[in-house]
């Protein structure tokens, strides 16, 4: 009897992990604990994506090129409901970012192409919180498909790319033709979709 019910649990155990699908979600650390944090969640198997960027620090005996966290305090976890209770243990690690009490989802898309883009070499940097200003799309190169606020600056352009749920951003140099405004793509999408109306309306 004790047998069956231990099979039974077991095999209702394996179903349940089964169908709990995979999101990315924000973790927020203690402050300078996102490496330690990272190679804790490495250690239990659990996915995660730490980005970097490198600087120059100075120090009394030189300066020194660092690895510093892109998105201070956060580390971004991959997993499922599952995993909850094993990632909140982690030492270091302060909570995982909520919305309405649950744990908040952030769009598979976006941390896929910010993490494919930083191993393919792209550089960037942290900046202030920006969500005012010129919003376009990045429209080739390995950040296809992410939008932000256009910089201008000594004929310079920068897209400025936030993460809201953290409100938190980081910055990018880009080329002007890598970029279209958002308002004019949309005017542009809407006007392809009239004239096709009124193709069908013809036919």
């Amino acid at each position: 009897m004790i047998e069956s019910i231990s099979s039974a649990s077991l095999k209702e155990q394996q179903v349940n992990q089964a169908e709990s699908p995979l999101y990315w979600y924000a973790a927020y650390t203690a402050s300078r604990h996102e490496k330690t944090v990272a190679e804790h969640l490495r250690q239990r198997e659990v996915e995660c994506f730490l980005p970097l960027y490198e600087t120059v620090h100075r120090w009394k005996n030189g300066r020194h090129r660092v690895q510093l966290p892109l998105f201070p305090s956060y580390v971004f976890v991959r997993m499922g409901v599952r995993d909850r209770l094993r990632v909140l243990q982690v030492p270091g690690l302060v909570q995982l970012v909520t919305f309405q009490a649950s744990p908040a989802a952030l769009p598979d898309s976006e941390i896929e192409t910010l993490r494919g883009a930083l191993e393919s070499g792209v550089l960037a940097q942290p900046y202030r919180y920006l969500n005012v200003g010129s919003k376009v799309e990045i429209c080739r190169g390995p950040l296809q498909g992410m939008t932000g606020i256009l910089l201008r600056h000594q004929g310079q352009f920068r897209v400025v790319i936030s993460v809201e749920m953290i409100m938190r951003s980081i910055v990018v140099e880009v080329d002007g033709s890598d970029v279209v405004a958002v308002d004019r793509k949309a005017a542009r999408l809407a006007l392809v979709d009239s004239r096709e109306s009124e193709r069908g309306a013809v036919a």
